[in-house]
């Protein structure tokens, strides 16, 4: 519950760091100024009556499980189901969550998107990504041949940008993956999205 009411609410310090560091070098007086009017949101949005976008986004959660944990007195998924329940009525959230091929929606944006991972311990660690409808609509997996090299990659990755343009609701941080399975690069473009801005993966 926490977890997405605070998220909704709460811009990190790393992201607010990288706006005031683009006020200070932007050449365009246009940016500059956006990004003043969103350093102001954030502000009005810390204060706890308005989140810091209208689109609350979907429950989106990654769940570290420590090797040796066990959960008791009820099933773990139904726990953070509950818990995405209260913090988008009690946050006063919007409920995005919808059928998608009625389009009704569940009232409550469950279910939360989960991705569990199994790893060394006994914690449980949740990291909450509510995932806004248009940065959502706005990826892309693209399988290159192995002859592009990393010249397509970056070719592919501008490019997307440039196709997205404003959608994804700017400034936009930008998740990739690259390697492995479709579904598995998937994952790693969205993990990426946990780092802190402008911490390079090693």
């Amino acid at each position: 519950r926490d977890l997405f009411i605070d998220a909704n609410y709460r811009l990190g310090r790393d992201v607010v760091d990288a706006f005031d560091r683009r006020i200070q070098s932007d050449e365009s007086p246009v940016a500059r100024e956006v990004l003043r009017e969103l350093k102001e949101n954030v502000s009005i949005a810390a204060q706890g009556e308005y989140p810091i976008c209208q689109d609350t986004g979907l429950a989106v959660l990654f769940v570290e499980i420590g090797q040796d944990v066990q959960v008791v007195g009820g099933g773990l998924r139904e726990a953070i189901n509950e818990g995405v329940r209260q913090g988008y009525r009690e946050g006063y959230l919007r409920k995005s969550a919808c059928d998608p091929f009625t389009r009704k929606n569940t009232g409550d944006n469950t279910p939360a998107i989960i991705h569990y991972d199994i790893v060394d311990g006994d914690r449980i660690r949740i990291m909450a990504v509510p995932k806004g409808g248009g940065a959502e609509n706005m990826s892309r997996v693209h399988m290159l041949a192995p002859s592009a090299g990393v010249e397509g990659i970056k070719d592919f990755i501008v490019n997307r940008v440039k196709e997205s343009g404003s959608n994804p609701c700017p400034p936009t941080v930008i998740g990739v993956g690259i390697g492995g399975t479709f579904e598995r690069t998937a994952m790693l473009a969205k993990k990426a999205l946990l780092r802190q801005v402008g911490q390079r993966h090693a």
